[in-house]
């Protein structure tokens, strides 16, 4: 039976990212709240919940990837929990007129949000910026960039590494997987005419992918480029494979595969390309055996390629001496400007995500990080970890945890124990809903930063 060109993974995070992510149509506000909505200068609309008994804190949502839709809640089920706590709720759809990497506008769509809101809806007594997935990016921009127009910022399953990372080793990645199995694809994973041609590469990536399941060394070669893609090894349904079960590990990586993660990955790149107006990803000039060794997954890599009996040096001079795709200089320039953050924080912000995240790899908190700590706004800085698979896959519970711990900070003035692990488990199980799953976690150096 042929496999469906866009399978179910790919369907599930088409629809987690163009609507989960964006929260429901308006026909699902609670009724206890008043809704209103406008339009910004550039086009863009904005949406905004105010309960009755408005407690004063407002909620300033940045939404995922995906249609420019507005939004003003993570999920239908955070959206109702914080309105009966009594919190206020706005969002921009940002500009429809270009990308669904939105950059562009996202970050001036939100102010301009805030600013509709105080204008019509009320002065609140406190802003916090809350942000997923690319939205999670948006979001450190305005943590970074907010000073006097938000207080603090909570963000979620973040897209922190920024734009010109996530190319970069979703290109590593792509063009791993087409040199071994699809060759007629390896010098032309960039620069695709439409999204409907990032569609058809990924289907054929995944069919190769799905043939080379099947032997040793096709599996070796598959967890190869599972590494360049940082790409979690605990699927949904399944147990996390053991520290030193290297095939399990390849296994799990390859159910995302399988399911159609490429689907989503290779025509969302394209998106980016053209909010940049050009390729914005290279890999001339890369050491693919050093960018390796950078990698969580090279002991996983090294016994895969030796119980095959590969040659795994001359694999990778082979990816080393392939590299030949050069960026637009213009395209780099204008995606280091708009999708980047961790030059600095201006506010207290909390990061949370999950451990397994196919998307969104949990190693880009490790590079944020860095980042911050670079600019010396570390202090500003919490990160936080849910033991959990799949990208953004929060409970209720968790989402309000983490609103809580940032109101700790803006209470006391100190993170305190407000942001640690049992603290946040603590209070998430102290809302009495659905639960939560906080853990100590040290996320893994992000591999394929430039």
């Amino acid at each position: 039976m042929p496999r469906p060109r866009l399978s179910t993974l790919a369907a599930a995070c088409a629809t987690a990212l163009a609507t989960a992510l964006i929260g429901p149509a308006t026909g699902a506000q609670a009724s206890t709240a008043d809704h209103y909505s406008g339009t910004l200068s550039d086009g863009a609309t904005w949406i905004a919940d105010k309960p009755a008994q408005w407690n004063g804190s407002l909620l300033l949502f940045s939404h995922g990837f995906g249609p420019t839709t507005a939004a003003d809640a993570p999920s239908a089920a955070v959206r109702q929990a914080l309105l009966d706590a009594g919190y206020a709720l706005v969002g921009s759809s940002y500009d429809p007129n270009g990308s669904m990497w939105a950059l562009d506008s996202a970050e001036r769509d939100q102010f301009a949000a805030l600013t509709a809101f105080r204008r019509q809806l009320g002065t609140p007594t406190r802003v916090i910026s809350v942000g997923q997935s690319m939205g999670g990016l948006i979001n450190a921009q305005i943590a970074r960039d907010g000073a006097g127009r938000v207080d603090g910022a909570l963000g979620l399953c973040g897209l922190v590494a920024g734009g010109v990372d996530l190319d970069n080793y979703q290109l590593d990645a792509e063009y791993t997987l087409a040199t071994f199995f699809d060759p007629a694809d390896a010098d032309a994973l960039v620069n695709l005419d439409s999204q409907t041609d990032a569609g058809a590469l990924a289907d054929r990536l995944t069919k190769a992918v799905e043939t080379a399941q099947q032997t040793p060394a096709g599996r070796a070669r598959i967890a190869l480029a599972a590494a360049y893609l940082n790409l979690a090894d605990w699927a949904p349904g399944q147990q996390p494979p053991a520290r030193d079960d290297f095939a399990g590990q390849e296994q799990q990586q390859y159910a995302w595969l399988a399911q159609g993660l490429l689907g989503f990955i290779v025509p969302a790149r394209w998106s980016v390309e053209q909010s940049a107006g050009g390729n914005t990803s290279w890999n001339k000039g890369v050491d693919y055996a050093g960018l390796l060794r950078k990698s969580a997954h090279a002991k996983q890599v090294d016994a895969l390629y030796r119980d095959a009996g590969l040659d795994l040096r001359t694999d990778l001079n082979r990816l080393t001496r392939g590299a030949h795709v050069t960026a637009d200089p213009a395209a780099v320039a204008h995606l280091k400007r708009t999708s980047t953050a961790g030059q600095g924080l201006a506010v207290p912000l909390l990061d949370i995500h999950t451990t397994a995240d196919q998307l969104v790899p949990v190693g880009q908190e490790s590079a944020f990080a860095g980042r911050v700590r670079k600019a010396g706004d570390s202090a500003l800085l919490r990160q936080a970890y849910v033991a959990r698979q799949s990208h953004c896959n929060f409970t209720t519970a968790e989402v309000v945890a983490g609103l809580h711990a940032v109101e700790h900070r803006l209470d006391t003035g100190h993170w305190d124990e407000s942001a640690t692990t049992a603290e946040l488990q603590h209070s998430a199980d102290e809302l009495g809903l659905d639960g939560a799953a906080f853990t100590d976690y040290r996320p893994n150096r992000l591999t394929g930063t430039r």
